[in-house]
């Protein structure tokens, strides 16, 4: 059987959100310390870090910031989630981010069903967050969409079908993504375990090999590079 990675990487390129924006749209962004314009900017809420996001944007004439993938960063230091006594501290970043604007439609990476989806909350959290079960090749695996909008979890069912391209969410504001500025984190996870409208998407240093096995670089999938 072939791995994951290789089934992904031989499928077309794909979008996750609004396909009327050009992949030529799309901007790298690095969201780890060694980002000097970030550090020196240090935004500290939502709104500081969108309007980070945005002059980012506008300075590129772009409309899509991307990135994140295995990316060590020192935003999640605010949120008990990642950091508290009781557990190592989670910093490195295993989903792919899309940054852009509030209420961007979210599409279905390929053809699916939705396996869950839940109301994350929490400071640092996904906030509404959807999980897409597909099988290519005999291969069964999942992808997720967190930070999204409430209303994309209405009238949403276990086992409802989504067709490649098709909406499936929009993205939330920060009082309801778990207080971010506007962005979907997109993630691949071959063995979901027991976990239902949740999977981490940050890990600390000691996991990250397995992560690294389990949650395949989703730029095989959508190719924007």
């Amino acid at each position: 059987m072939k791995p994951l990675s290789a089934i992904l990487n031989a499928l077309p390129p794909t979008k996750i959100i609004d396909s009327s924006i050009d992949f030529s749209k799309y901007i790298p962004l690095d969201l780890s310390a060694t980002n000097e314009e970030l550090m020196d900017s240090r935004p500290e809420n939502a709104v500081e870090f969108e309007d980070f996001i945005s002059n980012y944007l506008k300075k590129n004439n772009a409309e899509v910031a991307f990135g994140g993938y295995i990316e060590g960063r020192t935003l999640y230091q605010r949120s008990t989630i990642f950091r508290n006594d009781s557990i190592p501290e989670r910093n490195i970043h295993i989903g792919l981010d899309l940054w852009t604007k509030l209420g961007t439609t979210v599409l279905a990476a390929l053809d699916g069903k939705v396996h869950s989806f839940k109301n994350n909350i929490g400071l640092g959290d996904y906030g509404p967050t959807i999980i897409l079960e597909h099988e290519i090749e005999n291969e069964k695996f999942y992808t997720l969409y967190g930070h999204l909008s409430l209303e994309s979890l209405d009238n949403l069912t276990v086992g409802k079908i989504f067709k490649k391209g098709e909406q499936i969410a929009t993205l939330g504001e920060a009082a309801v993504n778990g207080d971010y500025a506007p962005h979907v984190h997109f993630q691949i996870i071959k063995n979901i375990e027991d976990y239902w409208g949740d999977y981490p998407g940050v890990c600390n240093s000691n996991d990250l090999n397995f992560y690294i096995e389990n949650c395949p670089d989703p730029n095989l999938l959508l190719k924007i590079t």
